[in-house]
């Protein structure tokens, strides 16, 4: 499975150019991050460049029109290439990336202005880069300065993410067939952890399994800092220490997902330490469970990822109902939001190219319906942290997050993570196999 191909990039930008009309659109790249000293954090491209270009190098601005495609790159220099590799640089981005021209990076000071002359909109979103805002409002005067010769400059400025980012959200046909792929990456990656989850292993051992899975199978790594936590970490929703050892009788939340030539998988899985779930643990995990299915019923074109939480929580409140967290009329419960103690996160969001990917949540005021072609998960879930004192005491220190990910297609729903268990007895089963 390889990247998007170059034809298919092409057919975006001509999407994305033909609503410009006469404005022209600056996109940057991302930058090298400093980690420490004189070592720089892996690179990871900015996703709108991605989305438009391909283009998976450092210090890069995408310039494009009606009539239009021009790149600014680092440009080849044998030197520094001998100490971090190889460049596509100006000769690479017109052969390789379909520009029709393109420049040094360094010259994007001097030739931006002349691309914004008589354009009556720059669309360009400031406060992403400093260093690129400031050579634009820099553009932005020269131009201005010009007004005696009959040379205007740009009277509106627009952010493009508007355009760009509902072109992100409904997902093509080669979109979907890397999500997939990269599900079944992370079916195999949670299959070797969930293995691992044994008394007395420790959490940096279960996230390395999920770890040599990913680059084994070709992904480029995590799409996220994987999160393994054991008994109370479960409790903790962005947990990534995964430094403690797991004890028996825990459950072990399991928050991980590959990134394949960009585009995230987001799957989590509640594991039991020696593959049996018993006690409170079990009905914790039930109630969770039914919620998720509950929520997954619920999917529809029309419908929203509102509506989806709103089965997903009132299904919680039955469960905690159940469970004897909660008392009352389940629908008061519902309306007080009482199990937002327990459940503080919605119950899905979207995914591509970013884990949380982009697009308006909500359109005119309104939740948003779905469409065939968005991809989102489907996330409820309990947390018990030991130090609450007003729940019972056998469920402090519980935590469970069921997770999948979720295409809406013309024919209905396609569960792409379907093949990693949820069901009790088959994780039950998956953890001996």
């Amino acid at each position: 499975m390889g990247p998007i191909p170059q034809d298919v990039l092409a057919q975006r930008r001509a999407r994305f150019r033909a609503q410009l009309g006469e404005g022209v659109a600056l996109v940057p790249g991302a930058k090298l991050v400093r980690r420490s000293n004189d070592v720089d954090y892996g690179f990871r491209q900015r996703s709108d460049l991605l989305y438009l270009t391909g283009f998976n190098q450092p210090n890069a601005v995408a310039l494009l029109s009606r009539d239009r495609f021009v790149l600014f790159v680092q440009p080849r220099e044998p030197a520094a290439e001998t100490w971090t590799g190889r460049r596509p640089g100006v000769e690479g981005a017109l052969r390789d990336y379909g520009a029709d021209e393109a420049y040094p990076i360094a010259e994007l000071t001097e030739r931006l202005p002349l691309y914004l002359e008589n354009v009556p909109r720059l669309y360009h979103r400031f406060g992403d880069d400093r260093d690129i805002d400031e050579i634009v409002q820099l553009a932005l005067e020269r131009v201005r300065s010009r007004v005696r010769a009959g040379i205007t400059a740009p009277e509106e400025i627009v952010a493009p993410q508007s355009m760009l980012h509902e072109m992100r959200l409904l997902k093509e046909d080669g979109e979907l067939e890397i999500l997939r792929e990269a599900a079944d990456i992370s079916r195999e990656a949670h299959h070797a952890a969930a293995r691992a989850c044994r008394e007395g292993a420790w959490e940096y051992e279960v996230e390395a399994a999920l770890l040599h899975v990913f680059r084994a199978r070709g992904g480029s790594g995590p799409a996220y800092p994987p999160i393994v936590g054991a008994g109370n970490n479960a409790t903790i929703l962005h947990y990534t220490e995964n430094c403690s050892r797991l004890a028996a009788g825990q459950l072990v939340l399991i928050d991980a997902g590959v990134e394949l030539h960009g585009y995230a998988s987001d799957v989590t899985r509640t594991y039991p330490v020696g593959g049996r779930f018993e006690g409170r643990a079990r009905e914790v995990y039930a109630a969770v469970l039914r919620a998720q299915q509950d929520a997954l019923a619920a999917i529809d074109v029309g419908t929203s990822l509102r509506s989806i939480h709103e089965v997903a929580a009132r299904s919680l409140v039955k469960g905690l109902l159940e469970l004897g967290v909660l008392g009352g009329a389940p629908e008061d419960l519902f309306e007080e939001q009482a199990y937002q103690p327990f459940y503080m996160h919605t119950t899905g969001h979207f995914l591509g190219l970013d884990v949380h990917d982009v697009g308006n949540y909500s359109v005119g005021g309104k939740p948003r319906p779905l469409e065939p072609g968005m991809v989102f998960t489907v996330e409820p879930g309990l947390y018990f942290s030991v130090d609450n004192e007003q729940i019972p005491e056998e469920l402090r220190g519980i935590g469970v997050r069921i997770e999948d990910d979720v295409v809406l297609t013309h024919n209905g729903v396609e569960i792409l993570t379907s093949a990693i268990p949820r069901e009790i007895d088959d994780v039950e089963a998956w953890m001996r196999a």
